[in-house]
Parts: structure tokens; C-alpha cells; sequence
């Protein structure tokens, strides 16, 4: 499971390290692949390649007749792209993703359990400043 934060700069490339304490979580099956997509906040959702075959089966369920699951799973997929790490444990982040996430040249990486997310660090705080919640009375409801 991926936890904890880290600040890195991206290259004039687009391409981001994945820090160590994440790459430690990544399982051989995986095979230093990793599958990008738009999140479904201002964030690039990263996923190790054995975690994104169990989420594609998931989209496998869903029904392509239905216009709200029909049009989730052209949204998820139309930018999701496919990495492996370089020799200096980076990926090439693509240019129309980097745009969708407004990140430019340093990048927040957030551990999220299955996946790792990438934020521009100014959009993440202001994402923090719009929930009218505290953390306390998030963690009541959803922990309930």
C-alpha cells in the first residue's frame, strides 16, 4: 500500500522519479510498469501495471450501454497511457496529462493506497482549502 508525501521536480521532458519508499511498495508482478490517467480530481492517477489489470476488470464490468458508465470509461481510458521506469526510476508523464493537472515543474507525490497520485502542489492546497470539513468530522463519517 502507498503512503506518505513527497515533493520532486519534474524535468523539461515531463519526466518525474518515483521515490524510493513507493518504489519499495511496487510488487515484482507490476514489473516496474506503471499506468497513467487523468484522476478524478486535478491529479494524475499512477497505477503499478498489476493494480491496473484489477481496476480494468472492474471497467470490464461496467455496462457500455448505460451513458454514465458508457462515458466513465471513455473518460478514464482516452488519456491513460503506459510507462516503465528508466534506469533512474522515472516515468515519462505525457504533455496532455501534465496540462490536465496543471503541473509544470514541481510535482506533490501522494501515496493513495493502491495507486500514487501526482498534484501540482498549489492546486492540492487549494483542494484542502475547499472541503468545508474538518479532518475530525471526515474521519467520523467515512469511518462510522
Amino acid at each position: 500500500m502507498f503512503k506518505g508525501q513527497f515533493t520532486y521536480s519534474i524535468d523539461s521532458k515531463g519526466r518525474v522519479s518515483i521515490p524510493a519508499k513507493l518504489r519499495k511498495q511496487v510488487s515484482p508482478e507490476a514489473n516496474d510498469t506503471f499506468v497513467m490517467t487523468q484522476g478524478t480530481a486535478t491529479c494524475i492517477d499512477v497505477y503499478p501495471h498489476d493494480q491496473w489489470q484489477k481496476f480494468e476488470s472492474k471497467l470490464e464490468s461496467l455496462n457500455p450501454f448505460k451513458p454514465n458508465e458508457a462515458k466513465f470509461i471513455r473518460l478514464i481510458l482516452q488519456f491513460a497511457t503506459e510507462d516503465t521506469l528508466d534506469s533512474q526510476s522515472r516515468i515519462l508523464i505525457p504533455q496532455n496529462l501534465l496540462q490536465y493537472a496543471k503541473i509544470e515543474k514541481e510535482v506533490l507525490i501522494l501515496g493513495a493506497l493502491k495507486k500514487i497520485e501526482l498534484w501540482n502542489p498549489d492546486v492540492y492546497a487549494e483542494y484542502l482549502k475547499q472541503t468545508p470539513e474538518t479532518y475530525e468530522q471526515i474521519a467520523a463519517e467515512v469511518m462510522a
